[in-house]
């Protein structure tokens, strides 16, 4: 949700510290690389050290982080406890859903489990909209921030007394020079995508930060190689079903994170919404994706497996995607606005990520859950990180009439192309396989 619920804060952020939009995008970037980048080394250290440990130590920074953010007086600290913001997640959900995957070991218990998870995320990032538009129009947007503290400090006390002691793995050891890296690697590219309009100007620090990743990638592929405890085991990619998964939700990360800023844009200043009623405007949303998850998703995941149901959760993405781009071109009529955001935010979402969840575990070996959740979400932010940086990019280089021109969202229905054919190729082949085999 905290990705989610800043998107309709940025207008008063930008008026408060008068900045453009491209600049306060990086709020975003910033909490979804931190988030991203140091998603494995926090499984990593929830095996290392104790799943309930670091499930603390994460929730305690995202705390601190967020009443940081809250009180910021500039945009710069704010960008910093953005930040911070990430790394405190990057903690929380590794060890979250290690703590899930573990106390729940029976196959059949173990996916749905995974499938409440995975829809209360997709819940999250469908409310965060709503919440955000109308806390920063009633109050400000330091509460956008500021209303964490106090479910954090409940959920600190509820975790310390009731969330059962583990014994971590004392043999267990972290690559952190590999960890380090990647979110160099990461940092260093989005901001050679962002810049890569102002090229004539400095073009030796653009095209630096462009060829950076490349050796960066190198040598973290070589210390995953090489070293005797590496950050992930490249074993671990045999499995078909998890590459397919990350791709995907690298594919999703770019979708949603773009949706949610575009929705935000669309609303308040090519339809003239304030934050409050953009919000209300989306609160039906958060409230079907709920609904979904309740009563749809259990019956529909007994019907079609992960591959099938994610293939059907990105035709709703596309979908949805299509009709805001029929009203960039008719004029933004609210009716098409509404039912796109209602494919994509109350009911693709919901259906994606959770299938995308299971489908990245399915096949693998239970003491590699926590590394391939982890794979996973990185994935998924990551794709949003570079997808943002790509998006601002186009919007420089292309200029409309509109906040959010027709290219912007042609961008999103590729993305969901672009997965929507790789799933349903992986069914289809799949399903040969399965022919073939009772022939046999």
């Amino acid at each position: 949700m905290d990705i989610a619920v800043i998107n309709l804060a940025i207008p008063s952020i930008q008026e408060q510290f008068h900045i453009t939009s491209e600049t306060a995008q990086w709020l975003q970037t910033f909490y979804v690389l931190f988030f991203g980048g140091f998603l494995i080394i926090g499984g990593k250290l929830s095996d290392q050290l104790g799943r309930k440990k670091i499930f603390l130590f994460g929730a305690l920074t995202f705390m601190l982080a967020s009443l940081g953010a809250g009180l910021s007086t500039n945009f710069e600290v704010l960008a910093i406890f953005r930040a911070l913001q990430g790394l405190g997640a990057a903690f929380i959900m590794p060890s979250a859903v290690s703590i899930v995957t573990n106390t729940f070991l029976a196959e059949q218990e173990r996916n749905r489990a995974m499938a409440i998870f995975g829809s209360f995320a997709a819940i999250g990032s469908g409310s965060g909209l709503s919440i955000g538009g109308i806390i920063s129009t009633y109050l400000s947007w330091h509460w956008v921030f500021l209303i964490n503290v106090p479910i954090l400090l409940v959920t600190l006390i509820a975790a310390y007394y009731y969330l059962p002691a583990d014994k971590p793995d004392k043999a267990a050891k972290t690559d952190m020079i590999s960890a380090v890296f990647i979110v160099l690697g990461f940092l260093s590219l989005t901001y050679g995508v962002h810049e890569l309009v102002h090229i004539k100007e400095n073009p030796v620090i653009i095209i630096a930060s462009l060829v950076l990743p490349v050796v960066f990638l190198k040598f973290v592929i070589y210390r995953l190689r090489t070293v005797s405890y590496p950050l992930v085991n490249l074993q671990i990619f045999r499995h078909k079903s998890l590459v397919i998964s990350n791709l995907a939700f690298f594919l999703l990360g770019a979708f949603f994170i773009g949706f949610l800023f575009l929705i935000s844009l669309m609303l308040q200043k090519d339809m003239g919404y304030d934050a409050a009623s953009s919000g209300l405007m989306l609160v039906p949303f958060s409230i079907l994706s709920a609904l979904v998850a309740k009563y749809a998703l259990p019956n529909i995941s007994k019907r079609l497996n992960s591959f099938r149901m994610g293939a059907l959760g990105w035709v709703f993405m596309l979908t949805g995607a299509l009709l805001l781009l029929v009203s960039v071109f008719i004029g933004h009529p609210l009716v098409f606005v509404l039912m796109g955001a209602a494919c994509i935010s109350g009911i693709g979402m919901t259906f994606c990520f959770t299938a995308l969840s299971v489908l990245g575990i399915q096949d693998v070996e239970p003491a590699n859950y926590g590394v391939a959740s982890s794979l996973g979400t990185t994935s998924y932010f990551l794709g949003a990180g570079l997808g943002l940086s790509f998006l601002t990019l186009i919007s420089q280089f292309f200029s409309s009439e509109y906040a959010v021109g027709a290219l912007n969202i042609i961008i999103l229905v590729c993305y969901a192309l672009l997965a929507v054919g790789m799933l349903s190729y992986s069914i289809l082949v799949s399903t040969k396989q399965v022919k073939l085999l009772s022939k046999a």
